[in-house]
This record gives C-alpha cells, structure tokens and sequence, in this order.
C-alpha cells in the first residue's frame, strides 16, 4: 500500500501485523534513515539488526526472505535493513512478499529509486508492504513532523519551538530527532512521562546554527580559503549540531554553480547567467571567481563526495563530525591548488 508519512510512521513504531516490508524511496536518504530508525527503536534496544544492500540482493534474491524467516541467534527480537535498494531487488522483494511465513520486519532504503519502479509498484499492490516517498519537507510539513516526533519523546513543544527547531535544523528530520532526543533526555521526559519543551531548553542544549554561521563555512569551502575554513568548522563544531545541514546547504551551492557553469560553457554571458539564477548583487564578483575557477568535473565530483560524506554520517558507527570535515577539508585544498 501506498503509505502518508503519518502512516508510515505509526506503522514503524508499531511493526507487526500482515506488513512485511517497509520501502522508504526517493530522495530524501537521511529522512528514509531517520525512519528506519523508528522500527529500530521499535524493536528494541536488544533486537538482532541483520544489515543487507541492492547488491547482496541481486546476486542472492532468496537471502532477504531467508534472513526475514530466520530466528534470532540471541532468541529475541530481529528485523533486517536493506541499504542501497534499486530495481535489483524487485526479485527478492517478490518472494518475501510470496513467501508463506516470516516472522522479521524489513525496511529497505531506497534513495535513487523513483515512483515509478517496478519496486515501488510492487509495494504498493501488495497488502503486506507499505511504500513511502521521502522528500525533504516543506518548511509546514516539518514543523507538523518537530510537534509529531517531540510528542513521541513526551515533549509537548510551546507555540513557536516547533518553528524554532526547524529553523536551527535547517528542517531536516534527522537532525530533529537527534535535537528531540537531546532535549528529551535534558527534561528527562518519556511518553509515560511528559514534560513542556520551551524556549529555556532550547537556549540550555538545542540547537542554534544560524545561517550566516553555516554561509561562511560553505564560503570557505567554494573560494579555497584552507585557513579561513578551520575557523569556520571550529565554530560549527561548538554549536553542537549535526553537520548535515551545512553539507545540503554546501551541495545546493555546487549544484547551483555546476547549472551556472553548464550555461557558461554553452556560450552566455556570466553576467546573464548570474541574473537569471537571482545571485545577490553582493555576491556577484565571488560567484563570478567562483564560476572561473570551478570545472565541471570538479563540480560534479565535489557533489558526489559532499553526499558520499553525508550518507557516511548517517550510518550507524560513524565517525560523526570528522567524516563532513575531512571531505570539506580536502575540497577546499584542492580548490586552492588550482588557484
């Protein structure tokens, strides 16, 4: 079935029943990541988390169910994580679904996979799947999803937090969990034990990155300022929050200029081409250096790593704030021994 985003979730938090699979497609890897985590928590601290990708399942289509109908080695709960899931999966996402008994939830994450895949239309048509679009929310959407996770952690936001906590977060859902959590376990608060999330917790621990902060970071980054950038990410970093904001924020920029360069190289005026894109008067001459000194391909390559680090910190294990600077690090090197 084709699951609303207040479905999917209450149908991760309560796993159970006829539903087997939970495919989170589209976009949007660190909200599908963030819900992910839902079952997982859902499951229990205790719970066997058996981790498979598209490329485990091409070459093993029967795995997936093997791994679904298999008890846990420790007798308690389990449940299986697909990453990376495409078309190459349609094979094993079939035979779990024909399969006569499993006894383990999957969710499978499938970022590059549109509406339109077979998947998909195989989650859909089947009663023991739920399908769910992730795409980053709007700016109402994410202040109806702040209210909806602090409500889960027994918080009970004051009018204008939830606005609040979008805006430091940049509105994306898996930092809001995190900030949620943090704010949770400052107010000891649980949904047996709730307690009023106001604006003296949020100045005690939330987060407050604020654009200009996060601008002169990217700055540093696309002009090649090494030195410049240090200071930048040592001021993010005493901010306390998730860095994947400022990393969508930094690939916007590179998609942005990558558009800009593309027009350029088909022979418009950078003069034009910055008009159309609306650049800010101010920021012309830095987006013109910008412009020269970027190619395509070190355009395209430095989006793919700035999304490689971002997937990277939203794996269990990781390394936390180091993944984001090292690649951001090695960006503006590189950037400035072509200057």
């Amino acid at each position: 079935m084709k699951a609303s985003a207040g479905q999917i979730r209450g149908a991760l938090a309560k796993p159970g029943g006829d539903i087997r699979l939970y495919l989170l497609h589209g976009p949007d890897e660190a909200g599908a990541s963030d819900l992910a985590r839902v079952l997982a928590k859902a499951m229990g601290a205790d719970a066997e988390r058996v981790d498979l990708d598209g490329s485990t399942l091409k070459s093993d289509p029967g795995r997936l169910t093997d791994e679904a109908a298999s008890l846990s080695l420790f007798a308690g709960a389990r449940f299986v994580r697909v990453a990376s899931a495409g078309e190459e999966s349609l094979e094993a996402f079939t035979n779990l679904l024909a399969a006569e008994r499993v006894g383990n939830p999957v969710v499978a994450i499938a970022p590059t996979v549109k509406s339109t895949a077979k998947i998909v239309k195989l989650a859909i048509d089947s009663p023991r799947a739920m399908a769910f679009a992730c795409y980053a929310p709007t700016a109402q959407d994410a202040e109806r999803l702040a209210t909806t996770i602090a409500s889960e952690n027994g918080l009970r936001p004051a009018p204008g937090v939830a606005r609040r906590l979008v805006d430091t977060t940049g509105g994306d859902r898996a930092v809001i969990s995190r900030e949620i959590e943090k704010l949770a376990l400052y107010l000891d608060a649980a949904p047996d034990r709730p307690a009023d999330l106001d604006y003296h917790a949020l100045d005690a621990v939330g987060a407050d990155l604020g654009d200009a902060e996060m601008s002169r970071a990217i700055d540093a980054v696309i002009e090649g300022r090494v030195d410049d950038l240090g200071a930048e990410l040592a001021v993010l970093e005493e901010a306390g929050t998730s860095p994947i904001p400022w990393l969508r924020q930094l690939v916007r920029r590179l998609i942005a200029l990558a558009d800009m360069r593309g027009e350029i190289d088909r022979g418009e005026a950078v003069d034009a081409v910055m008009k159309r894109h609306r650049v800010f008067f101010k920021e012309e001459a830095s987006t013109a250096r910008s412009l020269r000194r970027w190619s395509p391909v070190m355009l395209a390559t430095a989006i793919q790593r700035v999304r490689t680090a971002e997937r990277a910190i939203m794996a269990s294990g990781n390394a936390g704030g180091v993944v984001a600077e090292a690649a951001v690090v090695a960006l503006s090197q590189a950037i400035a021994r072509r200057n």
